[in-house]
């Protein structure tokens, strides 16, 4: 998968900078070929049926899941893309911007380029993301091509859902366990004080993972609401740069912090005071990988538990 990376031009020469291809390119079509191109007819009607019974359908379907992912990053993306390859596992994925991939949609500071650590890079050979190969690291040449390539494929999967444009505003707690999400419309919950009471309205699941990341306007707001919950220590919080030392940290700490809650990506550094990391990203496609094992795991003693409770009921 990895691709050679290109020598550096040492003097400028205008020809190393064109696109190159074949010159013998034929389009499949001529410019006349539109004129009076038309569309079949529909009737608005139509469109407003199929959007919103479609929408509908996957809210019912949904009420009840396996796995809610609350934030659609690059960790909650690869999370999400390591437990739909089994089909029996149903997830959701909820992301309170319009557009998902959190800061994956660009590298450090509006640059385009991804840069991924070794191992990692092994990940972006699972999804099928091409990159430039260094000794130590990788360079996916955007970062958005990480991103609209796990997503269109993701996507396409029957057991994975993403309801974008939605805020997590609480947990369904019982016991101890968490055991699903509040959520409502992204931009009620951000003008709550602007309008008269909106509830919300909820997903049960057997596990949530949280990948928020680091502490913003909704930022870590997962393990913001356990900790005023009392069901982890208080917030260590993030800590100065250090890339060498967060990426390892950041999928260590990745795990089951309270039952049925998983967190992953920088959300991490919020809890357990881990350095941030900047512009590299290898550390939020394992954490997110990992949070998927440990969601499986949960799911696995979970299931175990109500087998047992099962055959004492029966006995």
């Amino acid at each position: 998968m990895a691709t050679a990376s290109a020598t550096a031009t040492e003097t400028y020469s205008p020809s190393a900078f064109r696109l190159t291809g074949n010159d013998d390119f034929i389009p499949p079509l001529k410019l006349e070929d539109f004129e009076g191109y038309t569309f079949k007819p529909i009737r608005e009607s139509q469109v407003n049926r199929e959007m919103t019974s479609r929408y509908m359908t996957d809210m019912l379907d949904y009420a009840e899941t396996d796995v809610v992912i609350v934030g659609c990053g690059s960790a909650g993306l690869s999370c999400a893309w390591e437990l739909s390859k089994d089909p029996s596992i149903k997830v959701a994925i909820i992301e309170q911007s319009v557009s998902p991939g959190g800061g994956c949609w660009l590298g450090g500071q509006l640059f385009s380029a991804m840069v991924v650590r070794k191992p990692a890079h092994e990940f972006l050979n699972d999804v099928g993301v091409p990159y430039d190969e260094k000794e130590n690291y990788v360079v996916v040449k955007h970062a958005a091509l990480f991103t609209s390539t796990i997503m269109s494929k993701l996507l396409a999967r029957p057991n994975v859902k993403l309801f974008n444009a939605t805020a997590v505003e609480d947990l369904i707690v019982k016991q101890g366990k968490i055991s699903g999400v509040v959520t409502n419309w992204a931009l009620v919950t951000l003008n709550h004080d602007t309008q008269s009471c909106m509830d919300p309205n909820v997903i049960e699941a057997k596990v949530i993972v949280s990948g928020c990341g680091h502490d913003g306007p909704m930022g870590a707001s997962g393990v913001k609401r356990l900790e005023s919950i009392g069901l982890v220590q208080p917030l260590k919080r993030m800590q100065c740069l250090d890339m060498n030392v967060a990426e390892d940290e950041i999928v260590k700490y990745t795990r089951e912090v309270a039952p049925g809650m998983v967190v992953c990506g920088m959300e991490v550094s919020e809890l357990d005071g881990a350095p941030r990391m900047g512009p590299t990203f290898g550390a939020m496609l394992i954490s997110g990988q990992k949070a998927a094992y440990a969601a499986r795991a949960s799911l696995d003693r979970q299931a175990s538990a109500d087998a047992k409770a099962g055959q004492k009921v029966g006995a």
